[in-house]
């Protein structure tokens, strides 16, 4: 080969690379301190992505068992692990709050793996709960794409501050009554038949932000949306025009909220409704017990697999830190 055949080689070879490095990096809009993520995602030296979403650890946080699932999560050994939301108790003042969050953080650093924040009605339903959110996580709905994958994070708590407030003194009541007289007086509430309950809101201004990043990232290999409660069950809401404009697209959406697994086909996609990973389940409502999914995109296809927190054990077949066998579904404890 001679020299002008060997110089175009190798800055073929660059340019190739440098397209590689492009595609990997970890890309996003949010400035400021305070960001959703533990530590910035690394694009690592593959296109290959693998990833951990759990579920629900509140309401009805069953002792010990996120810790155990930190550890099991940790075993997995992922590119990160992110959630559907509830990742606290919440409805407390700011210094409980603060209190709640910093013993979520620990645990959460237990997985070794960076962490995407994300929120869910226990953590961002009150005026006091997402001020604490700002402060430590930043904006509570964002977006970041990583090796050509995009993730949509929703906030659907995101109301008028006077819906707020009326919602935020139903729930009070409603959560006294659940613990004074049980789930059946619980559904009779106010607060538990609103469709902000169920389904959650969306701002207009929280529907034109996704939909102006969908229209910048239609080359995205993939896209995950990634929202607390079920919002397309709504009759009107910002999440069809979300769906609208990810009609061209291959997406899958996820959600969880009611701590019991569901699956279906919405519009030739995925849309998967996460159970528990330690919140309170309801076996009479369906699947209800702790897993996680480790999610992976090889090229363009997505392969999504369930893994129940009772099947998860390290090479001596113990499930690492526990001290007795834990309980991951209550219907067979």
């Amino acid at each position: 080969m001679s020299m002008i055949g060997k110089m175009a080689s190798v800055a073929t070879a660059l340019m190739a690379l440098a397209c590689a490095t492009e595609a990997q990096t970890f890309s996003h809009d949010i400035s400021g301190d305070a960001v959703p993520w533990s530590e910035p995602l690394t694009s690592g030296d593959t296109s290959d992505l693998t990833f951990i979403l759990h579920s629900d650890l509140t309401g009805g946080e069953r002792p010990g068992i996120f810790e155990l699932a930190a550890r099991q999560m940790a075993l997995l050994r992922p590119e990160f692990v992110i959630s559907v939301g509830d990742l606290i108790e919440g409805g407390g003042d700011r210094d409980a709050l603060i209190a709640e969050w910093e013993s979520f953080d620990a645990r959460a650093a237990l997985i070794g793996a960076p962490y995407v924040f994300v929120g869910g009605n226990h953590d961002l339903s009150s005026k006091a709960e997402r001020a604490v959110w700002a402060e430590r996580y930043g904006q509570p709905y964002f977006h970041f794409r990583i090796k050509d994958v995009l993730f949509l994070v929703l906030d659907t708590e995101d109301m008028s501050a006077e819906r707020r407030e009326t919602l935020a003194a139903q729930r009070a009541k409603a959560v006294e009554i659940y613990k004074t007289d049980g789930p059946e007086a619980f559904a009779e509430t106010p607060y538990a038949n609103s469709l902000e309950r169920v389904t959650g809101a969306i701002s207009k201004e929280q529907g034109d932000y996704f939909v102006d990043v969908v229209a910048s990232n239609q080359d995205a290999r993939h896209t995950f949306v990634i929202t607390h409660k079920p919002a397309w069950e709504a009759e009107e809401t910002e999440f069809h025009r979300i769906e609208e404009a990810l009609s061209d697209m291959p997406y899958t959406v996820f959600n969880g909220h009611e701590h019991f697994y569901e699956y279906r086909m919405r519009f030739g996609r995925d849309y998967i409704q996460l159970a528990t990973t330690s919140g309170e389940q309801f076996p009479k409502k369906g699947l209800s017990e702790d897993h996680v999914m480790l999610i992976s995109v090889r090229g363009d296809e997505v392969e999504m697999v369930n893994l129940m927190l009772e099947g998860i054990r390290d090479r001596m077949a113990e499930y690492p830190g526990a001290a007795t066998t834990p309980c991951f579904a209550v219907a067979k404890c």
